[in-house]
């Protein structure tokens, strides 16, 4: 094993890259130099030896130098900005600032002692500019004029604080959340779609009096069966997965003859079959009869002001979408595995790949309708939450990262760190830790960049929603990186620009007028998320995670202002599955447990009892209902409202009495992740029109509203 060199200590510094951490007991960790020394490599740095180390750190600092302007400046209002010029010694230089408006704002030359460096041969100087403390927000440009040319480098100046949005006028509002899929009625398919999501929109803002719906991430996975379950492993997080299309509402299919209807109805109900036999959500019974009636749809054709909106779609996404097209009708010929594909075809950018397209240019434009269809979806699903007066209405969810193998990874290569995968060190809930099979963004490339594939990301999140939830917000700070085939506990944490990443974030929060959620949940340093709370974004607060000094249940008058307060997440099983120890005993049945099954589910019901402790003394449950998991499910929903939090989260699960887990985190295939149908106490599967005759989520809801009853209307 190596040694820590110092230049290997400051190479990890230069990269981010921890030494050092602590565990989930406050333990110290200290990270092997052969760690860092194979991360170094995923930022194709060789550090394997001292003099390999100080070889690399001066070629870094050569190519610093050689920059004239550094690549991108991201700051935050009001603060101020300096930016470092580099030109040949003793030239002269001129820079300005060139905002996205058009306008131009001067910039003044600073005090500078730093001294010369001979790059190639040659004397480079490096002079300070100052750029004002009073730019808008915006994604602009710093522009230098030297005797080389024109130079210009991304400046991005971002809120300093999003904070609620207007339509909320301040006030705290609540929600459901559900995973989509799980959530059918009779008129999908086997999975719940966006015509589902706009239903259960409709009876939640009317019947509920819900000023959002939470869902999970609708990035699209695999354009063809085998499809991976878990909408947290997606192939990108910029396009929507068709699957949550229902063809029905295309409005092509109403220009259909009565053959093809015919054959759409056919492949429905056999679709409907498929759903109900596998007894879980069956994507891959399921997704080829939704698109052999997806191609029929768009066969027929489309009317002269369709043509033109789709046509303007693509303009708009450009060659992302393009791009993303050719992948998925590249899979369909050639496997999902684009490392197995032939060497021409796993660059986008190569003759091969733009000859395929033109060859297959009805199959890539079907896949460039496919997502236009669905965006027009999930704006039909947004119009029906704002005609119900829902103040935020549909809050999605955006995944930590994507599928090795998947669109993004083909599309971009280069900016995705290879031989790492992001994980999660051991904690409480996940004591052999977790990898998640994802490789994680480089840093330094998306600063290459001007961080333009965040960027585009994050603003198709937004498109025509009221909200996203950034699941693990926590990796815009740091990220956990597991070098492949090692263990999970065999990695180190790897910092981002969390200034860069978060202010674009709140850019794009803002000026979409979107409620941000972050999910910050587990191993947390402690300024992170008074950070968050300062930027205006909001956090998570999971009851059974809050504790006080000693432990103990922390009170309602502590909780955070600005976050999302739930009883559950998706992570644990719903309310009365917890209440039960099923959590303890699934993971103990899938050998995920490093404590004997007996003291894991005593510590349990210690936990229990203190909750169910203060639920009494807070008045929220009677004593003599302690016993019933109901009113106890009750009681802890009622226990959020008296806290300050500014939205409170129920979860569909809870409100029709589920048990069953959606995800087991650190399981793939040992437990069915992502693929369980909503179902009621006695584990019947319910369809949504079930649920909207149902009796428990009119209590869950009166209790969410502050009312002893739910009316039927808001207007009675």
């Amino acid at each position: 094993m190596p040694e820590y060199s110092p230049a290997l200590e400051r190479l990890a510094d230069r990269f981010g890259i921890a030494r050092e951490f602590w565990d989930w007991k406050g333990r110290y960790v200290p990270i092997p130099a052969d760690t860092i020394v194979r991360v170094l490599a995923a930022f194709d740095v060789e550090a394997s030896t001292p003099e390999a180390a100080d070889a690399a750190w001066a070629r870094l600092e050569d190519e610093r130098w050689r920059l004239t302007l550094p690549h991108c400046t991201v700051a935050e209002e009001g603060q101020g900005i300096h930016v470092a010029v580099h030109v040949p010694a003793g030239s002269e230089v001129r820079v300005h600032v060139e905002l996205e408006s058009g306008e131009t704002r001067p910039a003044w030359q600073s005090d500078n002692a730093t001294p010369d460096r001979v790059v190639d041969g040659a004397a480079l100087g490096e002079a300070t500019f100052w750029l004002g403390a009073d730019l808008p927000t915006g994604y602009h440009h710093v522009v230098a004029k030297a005797v080389d040319g024109e130079h210009r480098a991304s400046l991005i100046v971002t809120p300093s604080f999003v904070g609620l949005p207007p339509a909320m006028r301040g006030k705290r509002i609540w929600g459901y959340g559900t995973q989509l899929y799980s959530v059918t009625s009779k008129g999908s398919w086997g999975i719940g779609d966006l015509a589902d999501l706009a239903d259960l929109i409709i009876w939640s803002g009317t019947r509920q009096f819900a000023g959002y719906v939470l869902i999970n991430p609708l990035h699209a996975a695999q354009a063809v069966a085998p499809m991976e379950p878990s909408p947290y492993l997606p192939s990108s997080r910029r396009f929507i997965n068709p699957i949550y299309i229902r063809p029905e509402a295309v409005p092509e299919f109403g220009a259909l003859g009565r053959d093809e209807r015919r054959q759409v109805r056919a492949l429905h109900k056999r679709a409907k079959a498929a759903g109900v036999k596998a007894g879980i959500v069956d994507r891959n019974a399921v997704w080829p009869l939704k698109l052999a009636a997806l191609r029929l749809i768009h066969a027929a054709g489309m009317r002269p002001a369709r043509r033109i909106a789709y046509d303007d779609f693509r303009r708009r996404e450009g060659a992302g979408l393009h791009n993303f097209a050719v992948w998925s009708a590249l899979t369909e010929v050639h496997g999902q595995e684009w490392a197995d594909w032939p060497e021409e075809l796993q660059r986008p950018s190569s003759p091969e790949v733009a000859a395929f397209g033109r060859e297959h240019a009805q199959e890539v434009d079907f896949f460039e309708w496919l997502q236009w269809v669905a965006q027009t979806q999930v704006s039909a699903a947004q119009t029906a939450a704002a005609e119900v007066g829902m103040p935020v209405g549909i809050v999605t969810d955006l995944a930590v990262g994507v599928n090795r193998m998947g669109a993004e990874t083909w599309m971009m290569p280069e900016v995705f760190a290879q031989g790492m995968s992001v994980g999660a060190p051991p904690d409480q809930y996940n004591q052999l830790g977790q990898d998640w099979s994802q490789p994680p963004w480089r840093p330094d490339k998306l600063a290459e960049l001007s961080y333009a594939p965040f960027r585009a990301m994050v603003s198709a999140a937004l498109r025509r929603v009221g909200g996203v939830r950034i699941d693990h917000i926590i990796g815009l700070f740091r990220l956990w990186w597991v070098p492949v085939g090692g263990r999970p506990n065999e990695g180190t944490y790897v910092r981002n620009d969390h200034e860069a990443m978060v202010g674009i974030l709140a850019l794009e929060a803002k000026r979409a007028q979107a409620l941000i959620v972050g999910e910050d949940l587990g191993t947390v340093e402690p300024w992170v998320r008074e950070y968050l709370s300062r930027r205006g974004l909001l956090g998570t607060s999971v009851l059974w995670f809050e504790a006080g000094m000693q432990g103990e249940p922390l009170d309602a008058q502590w909780w955070r202002e600005y976050c999302m307060a739930s009883v559950t997440t998706h992570d644990l099983p719903p309310s009365l599955g917890y209440l039960a120890g099923d959590h303890v005993r699934l993971r103990d049945q899938l050998g995920i447990l490093t404590e004997p099954l007996s003291d894991e589910l005593a510590a349990a019901a210690r936990d229990q009892a203190d909750w169910l402790g203060k639920l009494v003394a807070d008045g929220v449950l009677d004593e003599a209902k302690r016993d019933d998991p109901v009113e106890v499910m009750l009681a802890l929903h009622r226990f959020l409202l008296r806290t300050p939090s500014k939205v409170l989260l129920a979860n569909l699960t809870d409100a029709v009495g589920e048990r069953r887990a959606q995800n087991q985190p650190g399981t793939i295939d040992e437990y069915p992740n992502w693929r369980v149908p909503l179902a009621d106490q006695n584990g019947h599967r319910m369809s949504l029109e079930d649920v909207f005759a149902a009796q428990l989520p009119q209590r869950l809801a009166a209790v969410m509203n502050g009312l002893p009853e739910q009316p039927v209307s808001r207007w009675t």
